[in-house]
């Protein structure tokens, strides 16, 4: 079945640059780092960036990170449970948005 999101397109994502060489550089040098071992493990690092692809709804991310995840020794149970975090954040941000639908409601009823 065909898709939009080809997975053999991952590997071309440094082709970015093509036409913006500098610009590329630098965004590869920064994210080079902020996947650096730091005060997060790089393991730690795969986890949130495995939860924050789903939350963005990236299948590109989604695939790298989680060949990430496991080769720096996640496990699937670890995976899960870093997509339920995300999922509760999500569906937590839409609950509290309700007061703003509250107030709203509340000032066209006076």
């Amino acid at each position: 079945m065909e898709t939009y999101y080809k997975p053999e397109d991952l590997p071309r994502f440094e082709e970015i640059g093509k036409d913006a060489p500098d610009l590329a550089k630098k965004f590869f040098e920064y994210y080079s780092e902020v996947f650096a071992e730091g005060e997060l493990s790089e393991r730690e690092k795969s986890l949130i960036a495995l939860a924050v692809a789903h939350a963005v709804q990236c299948p590109y991310c989604i695939d790298a990170y989680t060949q990430a995840c496991l080769e720096k020794g996640s496990n699937l149970g670890e995976m899960t449970e870093a997509l339920h975090v995300v999922a509760a954040i999500r569906g937590g941000a839409s609950l509290v948005h309700g007061v703003q639908m509250r107030n709203v409601a509340e000032k066209v009823s006076i």
